[in-house]
């Protein structure tokens, strides 16, 4: 067992790496909103052509915003480490989800402000007699409506993940293509010579952003390989898969982080997100993830053999034990949900951390409690912890917590003095219990900033 000291362990280190982790946060997010409105920022500033009907140049000022938004939707989901290290997974996910609903509405009002201030423009929408640049214009808006029913309703019209993204992706790289050729088809603000530049710079942006995602980071991956060790089962239908790195010395996780894993080429893009199980302090080169069957991939973890070639893209996550090891913990999760909790207490016992930590842990019955036994084991082994079950179906004997984990039941079981100390929460779980139990902690007037949860759907 090896003993770990973060840092000086102080709380003035502590708080210098979150004030430090806000300041790239905010500068990021402020970086990513200049490059929205510069098109209209230079606009409003630089020189133009004469003015127009207020209502016309309104219009195109909403296409360039369209426009700028559509080609910047790569960022959010493009897995840039240099963000994913101050922003959640989900949250960027979410970001870009409501962002495409706003881009697509903004696409449909700028021609709809032109027909209102000259009627006549309607012939433009006669893709027989219409022009090339109007025809863009109208074809790039259909991409985008099969790019957003396909993204809202892709479960509902039972398309596959790894259909729907190749479909994503040609959508997406065909609405931007259209309006950038509609756009300079046009021709009137983009005459300006600064405005030409401007949008040929953000589309070597897109362009570097897509060439990363779709062809450099692949590269890496292949050229960093892991190879599987050995696949155990565990109780509930799920497996621990241990993989090791061949050729390279693999990276370095926070326990609470994940990673996206791939047993086909990274060129195919059939990868899926899976939150480390093992200890972060493991004195081997061990990767260990807990995987339950839930689906066509991960029913398949089981038929694994040894010497397998997979392919990890990682770390991700923004949780990180490092930033809150003098603070006392709450770990919250259902099911599967516990994989990442228990990379936090392998790696708090290969620690020797002794800070408090509480556990809930919500199943369906007694006997579809992952890690069962070991948790037990943890239990006697270290003093600081304490793990709640919370059953669904419990056993006849069981006298312990039944039902979900509610309010009252974090309640009974958290110090009377949780406010005092500022517990972290850390929630892993299905979407539907995270929700609850987000809402649980505000009535226990828990403040968002100590609530970190990891969440996978998101797309």
């Amino acid at each position: 067992m090896s003993l770990y000291l973060p840092g000086d362990g102080s709380v003035q280190s502590e708080r210098m790496v979150i004030l430090k982790k806000k300041f790239y946060a905010n500068l990021w997010l402020f970086v990513f909103i200049i490059m929205i409105f510069i098109p209209l920022i230079l606009l409003a500033i630089f020189p133009r052509p004469p003015g127009r009907e207020f209502l016309r140049d309104f219009s195109v000022s909403l296409g360039f915003l369209t426009m700028s938004l559509l080609g910047l939707q790569t960022i959010p989901t493009s897995r840039l480490k240099f963000i994913t290290r101050y922003f959640a997974m989900e949250k960027l996910y979410s970001v870009h989800h409501r962002l495409s609903i706003l881009t697509f509405v903004l696409a449909i009002v700028h021609p709809v402000l032109l027909f209102i201030n000259n009627p006549e423009t309607l012939r433009l929408l006669n893709f027989a007699t219409a022009p090339w640049r109007a025809r863009a214009a109208v074809l790039s808006l259909l991409t985008m409506f099969v790019l957003i029913i396909t993204s809202v309703w892709r479960e509902a019209i039972f398309m596959k993940y790894d259909v729907w993204r190749w479909v994503h992706d040609v959508m997406a790289f065909a609405a931007v293509g259209l309006g950038l050729f509609h756009m300079f088809r046009v021709n009137y603000y983009m005459s300006l010579t600064y405005q030409r530049v401007l949008w040929l710079v953000l589309t070597a942006i897109w362009v570097a952003v897509i060439v990363y995602i779709r062809v450099a980071r692949p590269i890496i991956m292949l050229k960093k390989p892991y190879v599987v060790d050995h696949v155990k089962e565990e109780l509930g239908q799920s497996w621990s898969l241990y993989v090791r790195p061949v050729g390279h010395r693999g990276f370095k996780y926070q326990a609470g982080q994940f990673a996206w894993i791939t047993v086909e080429s990274p060129f195919i893009f059939r990868e899926n997100p899976f939150s480390f199980s093992s200890s972060a302090n493991r004195e081997d080169d061990l990767v260990g993830f807990t995987i339950k069957e839930l689906g066509d991939f991960t029913s398949t973890i089981k038929d694994l053999k040894p010497g397998d070639r997979i392919y990890v893209d990682g770390p991700y996550g923004t949780f990180s034990l490092d930033e809150h090891y003098d603070k006392r913990l709450v770990l919250i999760a259902g099911g599967i949900g516990s994989a990442p909790v228990l990379s936090i207490l392998r790696t708090m016992r290969d620690r020797c951390r002794e800070y408090p930590v509480i556990f809930f842990y919500g199943n369906p019955t007694w006997d579809t409690i992952i890690f069962r036994d070991e948790l037990a084991a943890l239990e006697k082994e270290m003093d600081c912890l304490t793990v709640v079950h919370v059953l669904e179906r419990p056993p006849e004997d069981w006298d312990g917590e039944k039902g979900f984990i509610t309010a009252d039941i974090l309640r009974r079981h958290l110090p009377d003095d949780y406010k005092q100390w500022e517990y972290i929460f850390f929630l892993c779980g299905p979407m539907p219990m995270l929700n609850a139990v987000e809402g649980a902690l505000e009535s226990l007037d828990v403040a968002n900033t100590h609530i970190f949860s990891e969440k996978y759907e998101m797309a």
